[in-house]
């Protein structure tokens, strides 16, 4: 089974948005096709996101989406995760880059620049770090 670390703006097009392109991706975490992992930093990060007015969701539809994502992926502690050897600038990001690190080999989702420069040093490690949300073989 694949395992996949989504960064927010990934959760946010299967889960807020529903974007077309990322329906096979949430279809696949339903079936457990795919293994995605969080810790509580990155959901926490997922939830302060998406209180913000810019998303026009009321607390019902906020839990509903909190819920919903809490339940498809395997939650790992934050305190057990290696530190990845490519330091990103923006410290909610690196918690992204340490949980893939520790979960390779794993596909990392981002559509974050800060995080994909780090593609190249990170495939040295067996970290798919990629925007393509097709570069998932289901």
């Amino acid at each position: 089974m694949k395992v996949v670390v989504f960064d927010t703006n990934v959760l946010l097009d299967l889960f807020v948005f529903n974007d077309f392109r990322a329906l096979h991706l949430k279809q696949a975490l339903i079936e457990e096709k795919i293994e995605a992992l969080a810790t509580q930093k990155t959901l926490e990060e997922f939830v302060d996101v998406i209180t913000r007015p810019l998303f026009s969701l009321d607390t019902d539809q906020q839990e509903f989406i909190r819920n919903q994502w809490l339940s498809l992926a395997k939650l790992l502690d934050d305190q057990s995760l290696l530190k990845a050897p490519w330091a990103c600038n923006d410290l909610d990001d690196q918690v992204f880059l340490d949980l893939a690190y520790t979960a390779k080999p794993c596909i990392l989702m981002s559509k974050d620049n800060e995080v994909l420069r780090f593609a190249s040093k990170a495939a040295t490690e067996q970290v798919l770090i990629t925007a393509d949300y097709t570069a998932i073989d289901l």
